[in-house]
């Protein structure tokens, strides 16, 4: 019976601690100022099947049999800006480094868009979803309107003889 309790106890702890490091981690990457909540899909494979069908640009978009864009693969982080770079991390992670690191220099920003079927549920409410290239990867960013206002200005703001691209 005393075990059971220590055992239980000692479960409580570890879980209340887990969350105070979760916490104290978003409080540090987001002490510098310049956050904001971003989700990610990294690396969003065009799809040669009919499941896809091509955006404007003439890349593919990952769809569901209904024709609407998946849910999968979005991943919940903080985006903080960071001079030139803008550094992603995730938020359910105990890493102090950021996941992905951007260069503004290597943004292309290709479409925007509303989310969609099953990225409604799988993204935060009034988010907007910004389809882009870095490096030749194609992603895509979920932000909120405020968020995105922000991260276009910061884009544009490149300083002189950089290359940006924005839709």
């Amino acid at each position: 019976m005393v075990l059971a309790l220590l055992v239980s106890g000692a479960v409580v702890v570890l879980v209340l601690l887990g969350l105070f490091v979760f916490g104290l981690r978003r409080r540090l990457i987001q002490r510098s100022g310049g956050t904001f909540d971003c989700s990610l899909r990294w690396d969003v494979p065009p799809r040669p099947d009919a499941a896809a069908v091509a955006a404007p640009d003439g890349a593919e978009v990952p769809r569901t049999d209904a024709g609407e864009p998946s849910g999968k693969g979005w991943v919940y982080g903080v985006a903080r800006y960071s001079g030139d770079q803008v550094e992603w991390f995730r938020v359910f992670s105990y890493a102090p480094r950021p996941r992905r690191l951007l260069e503004r220099s290597a943004i292309e920003v290709i479409a925007r868009r509303t989310p969609q079927g099953e990225e409604e549920l799988a993204l935060l409410s009034d988010a907007v979803v910004l389809a882009c290239r870095h490096r030749g990867t194609r992603l895509e960013l979920a932000m909120s309107e405020d968020a995105l206002t922000g991260f276009l200005a910061w884009l544009e703001a490149a300083p002189p003889g950089q290359r940006v691209n924005v839709a």
